[in-house]
């Protein structure tokens, strides 16, 4: 592992009436700002509803580790034209292991890290399949899916720091499957991974942490428990449930 604990230092804390103002009215960032966030397994999930703030704990988590919140692999010579980091990302410090010190002083091309966020994921495919430091096939002539598996194929294959935001977004049942064994086998490699996910596959990994995001704040939890489990498995047994209050009414007219 990489980071022990993702935190806020006493003299980077918000004021009182600082706190009043977004980020840190959502409640797993004033979670944050009161404890911390502490890493004990190198696979780790946090699943929250729309909302929840998850995505901004990783961006910040990710630009903690000097990774471009935008997104794209540890040690780029270069990154967005303009680098400034999101509200929590600026106040936010994280503890790293003896390991994550070496890679953070160490030399740019030792770095071993990712951060993908699937709203930019894209742009990537479009614009990076053959660059140098990249994936060597050509992503503009797949589909998302297939771009998205070359990205975890070819830029997560050592050891390293890997931070994701909602990688399922563009992935089929059998591709978030293959992504649950890549999560697996990096945990097991060395790797340190910490991904936001609305996916009860992912969440499923074997051996992951698991720490559900909401109005509570954040709590650690297993997998059987996730309320997003609950709903998943109450809607596959019976979808008219959820549907009813949807389409009540469609057809009246006809």
């Amino acid at each position: 592992m990489f980071v022990r604990r993702a935190y806020i230092p006493d003299s980077l804390a918000p004021e009182p009436s600082e706190r009043d103002a977004w980020p840190f009215t959502v409640p797993c960032v004033a979670a944050l700002v009161e404890h911390g966030l502490t890493f004990t397994h190198p696979v780790t999930f946090l699943v929250g509803d729309n909302g929840s703030g998850k995505s901004t704990l990783v961006e910040a988590i990710a630009e903690g580790f000097r990774l471009d919140p935008y997104g794209g692999r540890a040690g780029a010579r270069t990154g967005r034209p303009d680098p400034r980091k999101s509200p929590l990302g600026t106040v936010l410090r994280l503890e790293t292991t003896a390991a994550g010190a070496r890679m953070l002083g160490g030399p740019r091309l030792k770095k071993k890290g990712f951060f993908l966020r699937a709203e930019t994921a894209f742009a990537m495919t479009e614009n990076l399949g053959g660059v140098p430091g990249y994936w060597a096939e050509d992503t503009r002539r797949m589909s998302h899916g297939e771009g998205f598996t070359t990205i975890f194929r070819t830029m997560m294959n050592a050891p390293g720091f890997y931070v994701m935001d909602e990688p399922e977004s563009a992935l089929s049942f059998t591709s978030c499957l293959h992504l649950t064994s890549l999560m697996y086998e990096l945990g097991r490699s060395g790797a340190q991974v910490i991904c936001a996910t609305h996916s009860p596959i992912l969440a499923a990994t074997p051996g992951a942490d698991i720490i559900e995001i909401g109005e509570h704040g954040f709590r650690r939890t297993s997998w059987e428990k996730l309320e997003l489990v609950d709903h998943w498995r109450r809607y596959l047994d019976n979808p008219s449930a959820y549907l009813r209050h949807l389409v009540d009414g469609d057809g009246d007219d006809g």
